[in-house]
């Protein structure tokens, strides 16, 4: 932490003590005219301060406060926002009492934006991106203030930001990143050329020194592709979400070849995120990271399940959207209710062109009675179209033989597939928002051994019926859609993923006109 020094405030001796305290209570009076809470909050203490009082408290919040700006960067936030060096100089000319008292509404000021920066983000992201509907956590101002006041300043500041281990985790390679960049990155790029093992010559060299670089081999002179460099080649495919196959091809190279720079702004914009999710996660959870296409059950911070995902088509009315919920329930055997913008959209102008088509499909009346389609559709319009679309129980229904629930306005769920060459795939973004589940069942058993002894049983006799069959969850799970192109494993190490949806690229952006910045150590 850089250093601080002790400021104080003394009454001038020009003027009476009493016309001083008046002229300081006006200040602070006028200052928070347009703010209501502040306004409140001093008008409550009688318009005392709480920052620029010569006492030792006083100055031990000032110090803690000066302390805290001079961290700010180290949180991604930005460094001319929360400049120390500029508010000691403020509050050295800040000679009169009625300047002291503007100054004392200024501290309070500045102490809640960064409370709120650094504690549940710089940004409000529903007005960066729609797709994110998560609800951000933010606290009550005047509790903020009143909870440093009682509180050792120096911790009180220290306890804002999230307490998580993945935020300290992502802040720690944030600084190790930026000691890279420091010292001149990764070095040069790799060729643009697929690399095999038994290889030898200059791109070899290349690939190896890259990979030294970022830590992914030790030191080496080797010229040739060998077996520990495409040991090396395996874990960076695997830490990027890559099909770890040991031969460098063009995906592979592209990711390789990623600026160092473009790195770390993926963690300043994870720490962000995280930011946005700072609540307690829940002590068994299900989290959905949409770039890595998993889905996995986390009990007290330990990954318990983990399956492969399918998400979101990239395309504005499909992208899967980003939101916490309590799943309550699963269904066994589930009907597919069809979405109203896919009848709409795919399906209306079928049934208009023929009667008879999608006909693994049931037109269902408002009264639940399926629909004759001998009278055809022709007449409807998008708007006009009176009936539901449903897919009965089966095997080759949309949502397979399971789907779990957690109630939501945007109608996402997880769900079982009967289209299984998806989870093949590196890229797997093909669904209409929700998310599938390679491996349904076996994240159904894990859900339910919380409240059976013996799950796959019971879950394979409901099966069996064929019967649509709702089985609630004894204790609600929460689920936490997110999005991070960086995050970490428990032992420190970085991994990245690639900006699938672009909506990293928007968020930094927008953290880059708030003055956040990137780059490497100075000094």
């Amino acid at each position: 932490m850089a250093a601080v020094v002790a400021m104080s405030f003394v009454l001038g001796a020009t003027a009476p003590v009493q016309a001083q305290v008046t002229a300081f209570r006006q200040a602070v009076a006028e200052s928070v005219a347009m703010d209501d809470e502040l306004a409140a909050f001093y008008r409550a203490r009688d318009f005392a301060s709480i920052w620029t009082g010569s006492d030792e408290l006083a100055q031990a919040r000032r110090n803690a406060l000066l302390g805290a700006f001079a961290d700010a960067p180290l949180h991604g936030l930005p460094a001319e926002k929360f400049d120390p060096n500029a508010l000691i100089a403020r509050l050295q000319s800040a000679k009169t009492a009625y300047e002291q008292g503007a100054m004392e509404v200024e501290l309070s000021e500045l102490f809640l934006t960064y409370a709120r920066d650094v504690q549940t983000g710089i940004l409000n992201p529903n007005r960066v991106l729609d797709a994110i509907k998560r609800e951000v956590p933010v606290h009550d101002r005047i509790e903020i203030l009143n909870g440093f006041l009682t509180a050792d300043p120096v911790q009180y500041l220290r306890s804002l930001a999230p307490q998580s281990a993945e935020y300290a985790r992502l802040m720690r390679s944030k600084m190790r990143l930026e000691h890279q960049i420091a010292r001149g990155g990764w070095g040069e790029t790799v060729p643009e050329a697929t690399l095999r093992p038994g290889d030898t010559g200059a791109a070899v060299v290349a690939l190896r020194n890259r990979l030294i670089a970022m830590g992914f081999m030790e030191r080496s002179v080797t010229a040739t592709y060998d077996a520990t460099l495409q040991v090396a080649v395996q874990k960076f495919q695997e830490y990027n979400g890559l099909t770890a196959d040991g031969v460098a091809g063009g995906s592979t190279i592209v990711e390789l070849n990623r600026p160092i720079e473009d790195r770390l702004q993926s963690v300043i914009v994870a720490m962000e995120r995280e930011r946005w999710l700072n609540i307690p996660r829940g002590e068994r959870h299900i989290w959905v990271n949409l770039t890595d296409f998993t889905a996995k059950i986390i009990d007290n911070d330990i990954v318990t399940f983990e399956t492969r995902s399918v998400i979101g088509a990239n395309s504005s009315d499909r992208q899967s959207p980003e939101f916490s919920d309590l799943m309550e329930f699963m269904v066994i055997n589930p009907s597919w209710y069809v979405p109203r913008s896919i009848i709409v959209n795919e399906y209306l102008p079928r049934l208009q062109a023929d009667a008879g088509a999608v006909s693994h499909l049931q037109v269902v009346a408002s009264n639940g009675q399926v629909v004759n389609r001998a009278n055809g559709f022709s007449q409807y319009s998008a708007s006009s179209f009176p009936y539901s679309m449903r897919q009965p129980p089966g095997p080759s229904n949309a949502l397979g033989s399971v789907k779990f629930m957690f109630p939501n306005r945007y109608n996402i769920y997880l769900h079982d597939t009967p289209a299984q060459n998806l989870f093949a795939r590196e890229v797997r973004a093909f669904s209409h928002g929700c998310i599938r589940l390679d491996d349904p069942h076996d994240f159904a058993y894990a859900l339910l051994a919380k409240q059976t002894s013996d799950p796959v049983e019971f879950f394979q006799s409901r099966l069996r019926t064929g019967q649509e069959t709702r089985v609630d969850l004894e204790t609600p799970v929460p689920v936490h859609l997110d999005y991070r192109t960086a995050f970490t494993n428990v032992d420190g190490s970085l991994q990245y993923r690639r900006d699938i949806y672009g909506r990293d690229a928007v968020i930094w952006d927008a953290l880059a006109r708030e003055g956040v910045a990137a780059g490497g150590v100075q000094g």
